[in-house]
């Protein structure tokens, strides 16, 4: 507003000082005729020259604007961008884990791998995977004495369930290890065979306990071996 007031301003005063020319060549006479003409080719030159400025200062104005309104659409652009790497990013980790709950579901509902190794007479009166378990502790070069130790340790640990899952910890299977996938060093079946996770118990004993009634004993000193 302001410009268009100083463009209008500009003209006013060119035709201003006209007047005060023309009036000026009624009372001075014709010998005055060239300096007026002079006095409006300036004034018109003047005005000339803030219409020119005026057009340039525009024109400026528009380029920053314009520049201003690329920037900020580049901008959206790469947070649009930016959000649709994150978007897609966090659908990734998403199927990943589902996946992966997926195959630890068929895995702990696949049937158990049955136990087809020999079973010492004295392991005869145990049943189920007491009786693996048994089996394993003597052919793992322990006494069947330990084995009451054994059964009374896991009774209390798991029940001699190969699918039992620790909720609060995620301490897994037979022997309760955590996490249940360090089982694995004894088969890739650790979460629904007995016999893998009852290899792996008896290793861990041997290494930490020496025998299961070391670690039976350890147990009820420490609620936990």
């Amino acid at each position: 507003m302001s410009r268009l007031w100083s463009r209008l301003g500009a003209r006013t005063a060119a035709v201003a000082l006209l007047s005060v020319g023309v009036a000026g060549g009624f009372y001075l006479g014709e010998n005055r005729e060239t300096q007026q003409q002079g006095l409006a080719e300036q004034v018109s030159h003047e005005v000339d020259r803030a219409d020119l400025a005026y057009q340039r200062e525009r024109q400026a104005t528009n380029q920053v604007k314009f520049a201003q309104q690329r920037a900020a659409e580049y901008q959206a652009k790469l947070r649009a961008a930016q959000a649709a790497k994150e978007a897609a990013e966090r659908a990734r980790r998403a199927e990943a884990a589902a996946a992966s709950r997926k195959r630890e579901r068929d895995a702990a509902n696949a049937p158990a791998k049955p136990y087809d190794g020999p079973i010492p007479a004295s392991c005869e009166e145990y049943s189920g995977n007491r009786k693996i378990g048994c089996a394993l502790m003597i052919d793992g070069g322990f006494g069947i004495a330990e084995f009451p130790c054994l059964e009374k340790l896991w009774n209390k640990e798991s029940g001699w369930n190969h699918k039992a899952r620790n909720s609060s910890s995620g301490a897994y299977g037979i022997p309760q290890a955590y996490p249940g996938n360090k089982m694995s060093a004894f088969g890739a079946d650790w979460q629904t065979s007995p016999a893998t996770q009852i290899k792996w118990g008896l290793s861990y004993i041997k290494g930490r306990y020496k025998t299961p009634c070391g670690a039976w004993t350890y147990f009820q000193n420490n609620g936990s071996y």
